[in-house]
């Protein structure tokens, strides 16, 4: 079974709800009613309900199962505007900018999200990404153990030989222009965590360069050196069972013949099923050079590090690449759960701790 499939037989066992701000996009109806025709959960359309209804009319898309909203009209939004004054006490807004903002569809719908009335959101189609991930951004913020939030592409080609059975990720492609150090450890160890969630195996991260193991000597083939060392580090503490290498160039990630010349001892080189860019311009580029010149089917972006999960699709997104990334977003939320579950009863087992040793200086009496 090909990669968006077996995400769709898993999410059919766990269903979620998944906020669309653009509802009278043709492409987001399509996708949200194939969403709940397959059993994946409730899709929520955002938007004038005459103007959703008349454009699913148009489409002859039922709207059966599908939850429509209107912010504007919506009993929570005295409730959501409350909630975004609190959220932006660093850059005060008054109740009634905040009323104005929360009725934008991707506001509320982050709203919503945030506030854990939906498990994900997915928009994008007709928005410029800064319009989609500001909200995000603002609302939403980098989760626990996280320190940066950035976005990968998951790319489904039909050469089964690269990547996983065909299936490669590749990050950062949409947010971060030029990762530090930090930065870029973090979206490596953030991709190999959801690589590991949706794939079940072991994540193989290639940290690319235009340098393989010292070809070449410059200041960013530095920094990906720096950064595969520290992501090896992240991942030890998180317990996150995955391999790094770096830096590598890109033929010797991905052909196993260039890879036994190059780097023969890698565990990596040759078999990468993660992709990890050293800025966005090679992320953004090589990202959409794999999508249309491999034809392969593109689901993306997905956002990584923030404490729940979204996506900024492409305004040349299908139905299908729509559906795909929204039934990512359900799976997702399902480990989203346990991990923050488990966060939280570690962080009350530390507090107990602490509470039982008393004072500082306490002794036995």
């Amino acid at each position: 079974m090909r990669f968006i499939g077996s995400v769709i037989e898993k999410l059919q066992r766990h269903p979620k709800r998944i906020v669309f701000p653009e509802g009278t996009e043709p492409r987001v109806l399509q996708a949200a009613r194939q969403f709940y025709s397959l059993r994946l959960g409730v899709p929520i359309l955002l938007g004038d309900r005459s103007k959703v209804k008349e454009a699913a009319e148009r489409l002859n898309v039922s709207l059966e199962g599908v939850r429509i909203i209107n912010p504007e009209q919506s009993e929570e939004t005295e409730r959501f505007a409350k909630h975004y004054v609190e959220v932006r006490r660093s850059k005060p807004v008054s109740e009634k900018e905040a009323m104005e903002v929360v009725q934008r569809p991707n506001y509320f719908g982050a709203m919503m999200v945030a506030l854990r009335q939906v498990d994900g959101m997915v928009s994008g189609t007709n928005e410029i990404s800064g319009s989609v991930l500001r909200p995000l951004f603002q609302i939403i913020k980098v989760g626990p153990r996280r320190a940066t939030a950035s976005s990968c592409m998951i790319m489904e080609i039909e050469n089964l030989s690269f990547g996983e059975n065909g299936v490669l990720f590749m990050a950062d492609c949409g947010v971060i222009p030029d990762p530090n150090v930090e930065q870029l450890a973090d979206i490596a160890v953030s991709t190999a965590q959801l690589a590991r969630q949706l794939l079940g195996t072991v994540p193989r991260v290639a940290m690319l360069s235009y340098s393989t193991k010292g070809s070449a000597t410059h200041e960013t083939i530095r920094k990906v050196r720096s950064a595969t060392t520290l992501a090896r580090e992240k991942a030890t503490t998180l317990r996150l069972e995955a391999e790094f290498d770096g830096e590598l160039q890109l033929d010797a990630a991905l052909v196993p013949e260039i890879a036994a010349r190059k780097v023969p001892d890698s565990k990596v080189a040759g078999k990468a099923n993660v992709f990890i860019f050293p800025d966005l311009n090679s992320g953004n580029i090589g990202s959409k050079l794999v999508q249309h010149i491999a034809r392969a089917n593109a689901y993306g972006q997905i956002l990584l590090g923030l404490d729940r999960p979204a996506a900024d699709v492409s305004r040349g997104s299908n139905a299908h690449d729509i559906l795909g990334v929204a039934a990512i977003l359900g799976l997702q939320a399902i480990a989203y759960d346990l991990l923050y579950w488990e966060h939280s009863r570690e962080q009350a087992r530390k507090t107990e701790e602490k509470g039982s040793q008393g004072p500082e200086g306490a002794g036995a009496v």
